[in-house]
């Protein structure tokens, strides 16, 4: 009891993180897991948190396609077709973390890369004082959907995220879309994306056991569930605080918390 509600309890806080700042809940979802199932001593902790960790990120995009929709702030089109396109880039990545050559230690150097990567865009994000949702909106192409979807999902495969902290950026930086329509685009995309990548690794055969009974592959529902509700709970707050709070103090201070993440990490394989 003290574990599940303590699940809930990171899932919230990462939910309302994620509506605050538009990230995705599983760049929080995802170490929690790993250091659940490592300290649990499951076979293949890897596995079984990149599979956990997209089925929590599946329930987090859907609240957030829900707000987005009463905000009257849905891109339809450019959403499906970047999911798609990112639909292959998690085979790509399913491909390479079921491979014998993506461990533990490649798993959390390259999680703990992403880490301080997306540190280094909040920290300049916060520092960014310009009005960019003046932007004329322009439609994604193809050839952006395949690259910014691609690119997406595969770092999802890889790291049991979502993709939008590639994404988002790749759209707004490089292809000068709002960040608040590359945001919207990002959250449907990962419906897609997210949901191809959990059921893969669900009806991938070879899993043993995990933390709980109720489990499919290499899915742990019962682990992943409790996090995910809180997610989504702490969505619909961080949405709510969004306006209320200086978004510049919240990103200096997730850009903090990424970086002890990743150095907890990678303390862990020294």
């Amino acid at each position: 009891m003290v574990e599940l509600l303590l699940l809930l309890l990171v899932g919230l806080i990462a939910g309302i993180l994620a509506g605050l700042l538009g990230i995705g809940g599983g760049i929080i979802f995802t170490p929690v897991l790993f250091f659940l199932f490592e300290g649990a001593g499951v076979e293949n902790p890897v596995l079984w948190t990149v599979a956990s960790g997209l089925f929590c990120t599946f329930i987090a995009a859907s609240g957030s396609i829900v707000r987005q929709y009463i905000q009257d702030n849905m891109f339809w089109s450019e959403g499906l077709k970047l999911g798609l396109m990112g639909v292959l880039g998690v085979y790509l990545g399913k491909l390479v973390i079921t491979s014998p050559y993506y461990s533990r230690t490649e798993f959390v150097i390259f999680f703990s890369i992403m880490l301080l990567y997306v540190a280094y865009m909040m920290f300049g994000r916060g520092k960014d004082k310009k009005d960019e949702y003046d932007r004329e909106f322009e439609l994604l192409t193809t050839k952006q959907s395949f690259v910014a979807g691609g690119c997406g999902g595969f770092v999802a495969a890889l790291a049991g995220v979502g993709g939008g902290g590639i994404m988002v950026p790749i759209m707004n930086l490089f292809y000068h879309q709002p960040f608040k329509k590359a945001v919207s685009v990002s959250h449907l995309a990962m419906i897609l994306m997210v949901t191809s990548g959990w059921l893969q690794l669900a009806l991938e055969p070879g899993a043993v056991s995990g933390v709980t009974e109720f489990s499919m592959g290499y899915v742990d529902f019962g682990a992943a569930f409790p996090l995910a509700i809180g997610g989504l709970i702490g969505g619909f707050g961080g949405a709510f605080l969004n306006q209320k709070i200086k978004r510049k103090y919240l990103q200096w201070g997730f850009a903090i918390l990424a970086v002890a993440m990743a150095t907890r990490l990678i303390w862990g394989i020294l």
